[in-house]
């Protein structure tokens, strides 16, 4: 299939059943038969709407034949409720794992993930650390943590801090034994502002903020409440080893209150060839604020997964000028 076809294709919407009776919704885009496919996760309150710039032009950016496969997470956007105990990250990796083998069997793949995706692989990696090292051929980390909420003060004083995570822990202890119930439309409209300042950098386009109050509007409140104390305790930076010889790329946002730059710092550090990317105007939503740097990104980590040379990776903290994208190099770019 030619890339323009897949790129302006319709996608593929199937569901995966899980044993614990959560099904999740997939969406598979792209070369069913490509020898490579890039797994894209969301993060927390999110779906896999998330990724629609991605998805749109990531084929065309790697320029050659790709499948590309997105899944909201239990408790998200179009999958299903789940049991309060199954709010956990390593039921999210467990989850990768199930929609893995039964929709990508066979192949390498390139997992991206954002936040509370990023994190979800790591806890894949640990989780299933044989597995990971024969499938996984590249990984992209954006806006995540190995080390939970340990450099979150959300842009604000040490001691204020405190008080407003203390604040959000009880918040989210009463959604959890809020069910499958979302969020009435009519309620976020007046957590706009703080969406925005919360989620966004210095500049946001007003389409963007509304399409994440629409995510969050559709996330379960069960899921909520239940999946924030496991990023609060989330510990994985000894899982990064099993990427350590991988492609990989690890984005930040400049502006980033939720996982600010010291998060990547601690994730670089244990991925000495990764390819590092600040955009400095941006906050945590870098795949809508961002979107071609880190369309780029993906797709680079892609062409060093399938022996395509590429640009040299950017191993220390150099800023990414917000709307550009490195050059391909001649042999890429003729591909293309």
């Amino acid at each position: 299939m030619s890339t323009a076809r897949v790129s302006e294709g319709m996608p593929s919407k199937t569901t995966v059943s899980l044993p614990d009776g959560v099904r999740l919704h997939v969406e598979e885009y792209g070369d069913p038969t490509s020898p490579l496919t890039v797994v894209l996760l969301h993060g927390w309150t999110l779906d896999a709407r998330l990724w629609r710039r991605q998805v749109t032009d990531l084929p065309t950016k790697l320029g050659a034949p790709l499948r590309i496969l997105t899944f909201d997470l239990r408790g998200h956007g179009h999958s299903t409720a789940c049991p309060p105990n199954t709010t956990t990250l390593a039921q999210l990796a467990d989850d990768l794992h199930a929609v893995l083998r039964e929709r990508v069997p066979t192949g390498k793949v390139v997992l991206a993930g954002h936040s509370m995706g990023g994190m979800t692989i790591m806890e894949y990696a640990h989780r299933h650390g044989s597995e990971f090292t024969e499938r996984v051929a590249g990984v992209a980390l954006m806006c995540t943590t190995a080390e939970g909420t340990a450099h979150t003060t959300y842009g604000l004083a040490p001691g204020v801090a405190r008080v407003v995570r203390a604040l959000e822990i009880t918040g989210a202890a009463l959604l959890a034994r809020s069910g499958p119930w979302r969020l009435h439309r009519t309620v976020m409209p007046v957590l706009s502002p703080g969406i925005r300042w919360l989620g966004f950098g210095r500049i946001a386009d007003p389409a963007a903020v509304r399409l994440t109050i629409g995510m969050i509007g559709n996330a379960r409140l069960a899921a909520i409440g239940g999946f924030r104390p496991w990023i609060e305790e989330q510990r994985r930076v000894d899982a990064l080893v099993h990427m350590a010889t991988l492609p990989a790329a690890v984005l930040v946002g400049g502006r980033d209150r939720i996982t600010p730059s010291d998060c990547a710092d601690t994730i670089v550090a244990a991925l000495p060839g990764a390819e590092h990317v600040i955009c400095p105007d941006a906050g945590h939503m870098l795949p809508l604020e961002c979107p071609d740097e880190v369309t780029g990104a993906i797709a680079r980590v892609c062409q060093r997964a399938i022996g395509v040379p590429t640009i040299p990776p950017r191993t220390g903290s150099e800023e990414a000028p917000r709307g550009m994208i490195p050059p391909l190099p001649a042999e890429a770019a003729d591909a293309a």
